[in-house]
């Protein structure tokens, strides 16, 4: 093609400007010409059109009087490919999108808060950031797939256990078949953990657990975690018959709010369930009992390595308490302490 091209290339540039503009006249219908008995659409390839570029961006704004084997919003797109920004007409009509740094603070306040875009809009405005307009936000919440209204009722289950998290406790009963000099006897015993920490103590362990009993664990309860730093505000129980009216009203008088779940729904307590059931698994099912006492001294035993050695996978695989450090460096013999005959392990690396 390009040698086929060299007698015309020769011709123009012998011209005088007065031909040369006759010339370019004729060209150019002679091409409408030719471009109406071919197909509505050409396909190029890729060196097809880079040879267009490389002439026609010579032409600048020009362009679009002459080409006509494509449209010229087409042969922008093109340089735009390529990296170039046309001298007119290339950027793109409409307002200039919207920050990234406005954008992610927009989607930020709104899956923090719960907040609509009015309320939103208030907030860019504290911040300083006064030029975003309503149906800017609206639209980019709605890009990320949220509802731009704002959102309304209780919040979720989760929401609320995140909430209260410092000082929302959580309470269950277990019990455990003992032999007595009176047979075997069922034993409940009343226990509370707190979410927020996974720690956990026990209320009492008794086999006739009455109103007068368990007003009197409330009572140990509530000054227990007073003492552990997270006075309670919230407290999660079920509908087990063994919750008297006294028990609720202790902690009604120290302004917290008892709060029954289910029946029959354990994931709206499932901290205290999975805690019993680690214990019935870990610990409770390899023991026969002989006597209150030994169920009390198994479980104080229990206790002391899941508040203090046992790693727990709910926050990171690491134990409760600070008195067990990760080593930096694996240095050092290795160590078990044991516990319950040799049920319950806990290996540590000796001090240096």
């Amino acid at each position: 093609m390009p040698r086929l091209l060299e007698p015309l290339w020769l011709v123009l540039a012998t011209l005088s400007d007065k031909k040369l503009g006759q010339t370019i006249e004729f060209l150019r219908e002679e091409n409408r010409i030719l471009r109406n008995k071919l197909p509505e659409r050409i396909m190029l390839t890729p060196r097809e059109r880079s040879r267009l570029l490389r002439y026609g961006r010579k032409l600048e704004s020009a362009i679009a009087s002459v080409i006509t084997i494509v449209s010229p919003r087409t042969f922008s797109r093109w340089r735009a490919a390529e990296g170039e920004r046309p001298k007119r007409g290339g950027r793109k009509p409409g307002r200039p999108r919207t920050e990234e740094s406005v954008r992610d603070l927009v989607l930020r306040l709104a899956r923090e808060t719960g907040w609509g875009y009015s309320r939103i809009l208030g907030e860019l405005k504290k911040l300083g950031i006064g030029t975003v307009s309503r149906s800017t936000v609206i639209n980019i919440l709605r890009e990320a797939g949220l509802d731009p209204g704002p959102k309304r009722g209780v919040g979720s289950w989760s929401e609320f256990l995140t909430r209260h998290a410092e000082t929302l406790w959580a309470s269950d009963f277990l019990t455990v078949k003992t032999w007595t000099t009176r047979g075997i006897v069922d034993l409940s015993v009343l226990f509370f953990i707190h979410p927020g920490t996974r720690k956990v103590f026990i209320g009492g362990v008794s086999a006739n657990p009455d109103a007068a009993w368990m007003q009197q664990q409330a009572r140990n309860a509530t000054m227990r975690m007073e003492e552990m730093g997270h006075p309670v505000s919230h407290l999660i129980i079920d509908h087990d018959g063994k919750y008297a009216k006294e028990f609720d009203a202790i902690f009604t008088a120290e302004e917290a709010k008892v709060q029954r779940v289910g029946p029959r729904a354990p994931n709206l307590n499932a901290h205290a369930e999975r805690f019993a059931q680690s214990l019935r698994v870990e610990c409770l099912d390899h023991f026969v009992f002989c006597g209150e006492k030994h169920v009390r001294h198994v479980l104080t035993e229990y206790l002391t390595h899941y508040n203090a050695e046992r790693p727990h996978q709910g926050i990171g695989n690491v134990p409760l308490t600070d008195d067990v450090k990760t080593p930096k460096l694996a240095k050092g013999r290795v160590n078990c302490r044991k516990r319950l005959g040799g049920l319950i392990r806990h290996y540590h690396r000796a001090a240096a």
